[in-house]
C-alpha cells in the first residue's frame, strides 16, 4: 500500500515557513517571547562588560579599588537572577506556544481526514496515516520548542553582543562579521543533506507503523496460517531500512556541530591573536580583551547550540512535511447545502459508470427505479460491484457519469450528511466505538430514551446479552469486548431505533446463528414495510421474498425481476440459487 505522497519533495525552507503561518496565530505570545529573550540576553551581555570593568579596577599589586570592584559584583549579581527569571517566563511561554500550534496541527489533521475521499484511505494504509497525525506531530512539537528556545534567544544574542563589541573596538568586532558565514555555508551543507534522510526515516517509520499495526490486528489469522516467521521478516527489512535512514540522517547531522565549533575557534584565536598586538599600542586594555573574548564566545554561543539540536530541528520539519502532506491533500468533491424533508424512497440510478481505478472498468451504464416502499435485492458472485453500488448510493464515492436521485433531487445537490440520514445501514463489517453499549446503539440517536433503546434491543434479539453484561447499557466496551455475531446484533440495533426512511442490509446477518437469523429476519420484514430496501445477500434463501432482484455480472445487471420469474427464465440466478442447495459431484 503506498504510504508516499505526492508533496512530500518540498525543501526545509518551505516547510519551515508553512509551520511558521500556523504559529501565526499566536503572534502576541510570540511577541512576549521575543521581548523575553532581549531582555534576558540583554542581562547577560551586561555581565562581561561590568566583568572587564571590575578588571580594570585591577591597576596593580596593593591597587586595587575594592569599593568599585563589589559595586560591579553586586550589579553582576542583580543582572543574573533578573536574567535567570526572564528565560524561565520565556521558556514557559514557549512552551505554551509550542503545544497549543502542534494541538492546533493535530485537530485540522482529524478534521481532515474527515472530508478525505475514500480513495486516499485506500491509497494509504491506516498504521501510516496513524504514524503521521501521532508520532509526527509528536517529533515536530519536540523540534519546535527546541526551536523556540535557541531562536528567540540567539537572534537577539547575535545582534546584542555585536552592539557590545562595536562598543569595544571597532575592527575585531568586523572581523568577527567578516569570518562568520563560514559558520553559515558549513551548516547549510550538512542539514539540506540530513533532512532527505530525516524525511526516509519518517516515511519508513510510518511503513513500520503500518505493519505493526496490521500484524497485531490480524494476530489470529497470522498465527493460523503460520506467517509468523515472513511476518517478522517483513518486519525485519522494514526496520532494517529505518536503521540505516536514522543512521545516515545522524551522522550527517553530527558532523554540524563540530564543524561549526571548528570554524568558531578559529573566530575566537583571531579575535585573541588581533587584540594581543592591539594591547602594546594602548589602543585595547586587558580588561578591554577579556570582555571582547567573553562576547566572541556569546556570539558563537547560538551557532553551536542550534547546531547541537540540528537533528531534532531536521527530524522535526521532515515529520512536518509528512503532516502537511496530508493537511493538503483534495478533500472529497464540495458540499451542497441541499436538504430533503419528507423521504418518500423513490431512487432513480439513470446511466451510472464508476471505477476506482481508469484502467479497470467495474460499473457500466447501470440503470434502476426502485419505487418507494420496494424492496430491492442485489446478487451476484463475488466482485461484481454490489458493495460498490451500496458506496455510491450512500456517496462515499461519486459516480464518473449518470445521476443517481432521492425523490427526483440529484444526490449532488444534497449534502452528504442530509443524504445519509436517509438511510440505515447493517453491513457486514461491524464497527463498535471505545464508549458504553448505550453510546454504541444512539449514535444514530443521541437523545433515545432508555425504553426506546430496550424496545430496539428486544426487536433485534440483543437484549438477550446486554441485559447479562456486568452493567448493562452502561458497560464499558472495548473492540475485543464481543464476539462478532454480538457486534452485528449492536448495529442492527442502531437501525432499529432510528428507523430511517430506507434501508441498506449488506450482509446482514452474516455473523449470527441460524434460529437468531431467522427472528430477525422477521423483525426487519415489519421494519421493511413502507420503507425502500436494498438488501445485498449471498444466501438467496434471505431474498426469496424481495420485490425485485437485481443480478449483477462485471459491473451489470445481467437478470432482474422476483425470484418465480427468474427461477422460470433458467438463467444465472437459477443457477446461483440451485448451487447452494444442490451438492455437485466431481
Amino acid at each position: 500500500m503506498n504510504t508516499g505522497s505526492k508533496k512530500s519533495g518540498a525543501g526545509s525552507s518551505e516547510i519551515l515557513w508553512k509551520v511558521l503561518r500556523f504559529i501565526g496565530k499566536y503572534r502576541l505570545l510570540m511577541a512576549l517571547s521575543i521581548l523575553l529573550a532581549a531582555v534576558s540576553v540583554v542581562l547577560q551581555l551586561y555581565v562581561p562588560f561590568l566583568f572587564g570593568d571590575a578588571i580594570d579596577e585591577i591597576v596593580a599589586q596593593g591597587q586595587v579599588n575594592f569599593s568599585r570592584m563589589w559595586y560591579y559584583l553586586s550589579r553582576i549579581l542583580i543582572m543574573v537572577l533578573l536574567s535567570g527569571a526572564a528565560t524561565w517566563i520565556m521558556n514557559m511561554i514557549n512552551n505554551r506556544m509550542t503545544y497549543r500550534t502542534v494541538q492546533d496541527i493535530r485537530s485540522k489533521a482529524i478534521r481532515h481526514i474527515q472530508v478525505l475521499p475514500l480513495s486516499y484511505l485506500d491509497r494509504h494504509s491506516t498504521g501510516d496515516i496513524i504514524s503521521r497525525v501521532i508520532a509526527d506531530t509528536d517529533i515536530l512539537s519536540d523540534g519546535l520548542l527546541l526551536g523556540f528556545t535557541q531562536l528567540f534567544s540567539g537572534i537577539v544574542t547575535i545582534i546584542g553582543t555585536l552592539i557590545f563589541m562595536l562598543s569595544k573596538n571597532v575592527w575585531i568586532t568586523l572581523l568577527v562579521i567578516v569570518l562568520t558565514p563560514l559558520s553559515f555555508f558549513v551548516a547549510k551543507f550538512i542539514s539540506s543533506h540530513s533532512f532527505q534522510m530525516f524525511q526516509k526515516q519518517s516515511e519508513a517509520r510510518g511503513r513500520q507503523t503500518a505493519l505493526i499495526e496490521e500484524m497485531i490486528g490480524n494476530q489470529k489469522v497470522v498465527q493460523a496460517f503460520g506467517y509468523e516467521e515472513k511476518s517478522s521478516r517483513r518486519f525485519a527489512q522494514v526496520n532494517q531500512e529505518l536503521k540505516e535512514y536514522s543512521q545516515k540522517a545522524v551522522f550527517f547531522s553530527s558532523l554540524t556541530n563540530p564543524s561549526t565549533r571548528f570554524v568558531n575557534n578559529v573566530i575566537y584565536a583571531a579575535v585573541a591573536l588581533t587584540g594581543a598586538f592591539l594591547i602594546p599600542g594602548g589602543h585595547l586594555t586587558v580588561g578591554g580583551l577579556s570582555v571582547l573574548l567573553a562576547y566572541a564566545n556569546q556570539y558563537m554561543k547560538p551557532f553551536n547550540d542550534i547546531s547541537s539540536v540540528v537533528t531534532e530541528l531536521q527530524n522535526a520539519l521532515a515529520c512536518a512535511s509528512r503532516i502537511f502532506a496530508l493537511l493538503e491533500e483534495e478533500p472529497e468533491s464540495p458540499e451542497a447545502s441541499g436538504r430533503i424533508e419528507d423521504v418518500k424512497g423513490e431512487v432513480d440510478i439513470r446511466d451510472v459508470s464508476f471505477s476506482y481505478t481508469p484502467d479497470r472498468k467495474l460499473i457500466t451504464h447501470f440503470t434502476l427505479h426502485a419505487a418507494p416502499g420496494k424492496r430491492i435485492a442485489i446478487v451476484g458472485p463475488t466482485g461484481c460491484g454490489k458493495t460498490t453500488f451500496i458506496n455510491l448510493l450512500m456517496r462515499f464515492y461519486d459516480v464518473n457519469s449518470g445521476t443517481i436521485s432521492i425523490d427526483g433531487r440529484p444526490v449532488q445537490e444534497l449534502s452528504r450528511h442530509a443524504l445519509r440520514k436517509c438511510f440505515g445501514m447493517v453491513l457486514q463489517d461491524t464497527w463498535i466505538k471505545s464508549g458504553t453499549v448505550r453510546e454504541n446503539i444512539c449514535i444514530g440517536r443521541p437523545e433515545a430514551s432508555d425504553s426506546e433503546i430496550i424496545e430496539a434491543a428486544k426487536k433485534s434479539h440483543s437484549w438477550e446479552f446486554i441485559r447479562r453484561l456486568p452493567e448493562g447499557l452502561d458497560t464499558q466496551l472495548r473492540e475485543d469486548s464481543l464476539s462478532q455475531g454480538q457486534k452485528q446484533l449492536l448495529c442492527i440495533t442502531r437501525v432499529m431505533l432510528c428507523l430511517p426512511p430506507m434501508l441498506i442490509l449488506d450482509e446482514a446477518t452474516s455473523s449470527i446463528d441460524t434460529r437468531t437469523e431467522m427472528m430477525i429476519q422477521k423483525a426487519f420484514d415489519q421494519m421493511m414495510k413502507g420503507r425502500t430496501s436494498f438488501i445485498v445477500a449471498h444466501r438467496l434463501s434471505t431474498i426469496r421474498n424481495a420485490d425485485e432482484i437485481l443480478v449483477m455480472k462485471d459491473g451489470n445487471i445481467i437478470e432482474q425481476g422476483n425470484h418465480e420469474e427468474l427461477m422460470k427464465k433458467g438463467g444465472f440466478y437459477e443457477h446461483l440459487y440451485n448451487s447452494q442447495f444442490v451438492r455437485t459431484e466431481d
